[in-house]
């Protein structure tokens, strides 16, 4: 790696940890109050689960970022246009389903955002497919989340 790629690199990761933060703002406030009387199923992780999988996971995002900026090719525009709606989508989840407290509307915020991580892994896969790689664990990550959203929507309104 030379040392030009070296700050694509950083900023690639840090954008991806500022989502996280920005969803957190919204998640951290609701977890001992709101989110602590849902009843919520049975494969439901420990909340403290949450933190290191999302930190990993924008870890693995900003690398993936990285790959396709510094890559030669020329027609990524689409990718990085996509991948710009996913990460605000991701954030925006975390306003929907802790911040206004809605599940349902969060559930199908969900379901859109899934939709454009499939469509940016497809994108990054065909620029650089380690880039597209490094994205099917939040794809992964995403279904198990739309899972438990819908089953928390379902057991509690």
């Amino acid at each position: 790696m030379n040392k030009m790629s070296i700050p694509k690199l950083i900023f690639s990761i840090a954008i991806c940890q500022a989502a996280g933060i920005v969803g957190s703002l919204f998640t951290a406030p609701a977890i001992p109050g709101w989110y602590a009387k849902l009843d919520k199923p049975v494969f439901n992780p420990p909340n403290w689960i949450f933190g290191p999988v999302w930190i990993i996971l924008y870890l693995l995002i900003g690398i993936a970022l990285y790959l396709i900026l510094v890559d030669k090719n020329k027609n990524k525009k689409i990718a990085l246009w996509l991948f710009g709606i996913q990460l605000v989508l991701n954030s925006v989840w975390s306003i929907i389903f802790f911040g206004l407290q809605n599940p349902f509307y969060a559930l199908i915020e969900l379901v859109i955002l899934w939709i454009a991580v499939l469509l940016t892994i497809w994108q990054f896969w065909k620029i650089n497919a380690k880039a597209g790689a490094l994205l099917l664990p939040y794809i992964a990550w995403g279904t198990f989340a739309m899972v438990l959203n819908y089953s928390i929507w379902q057991l509690n309104f």
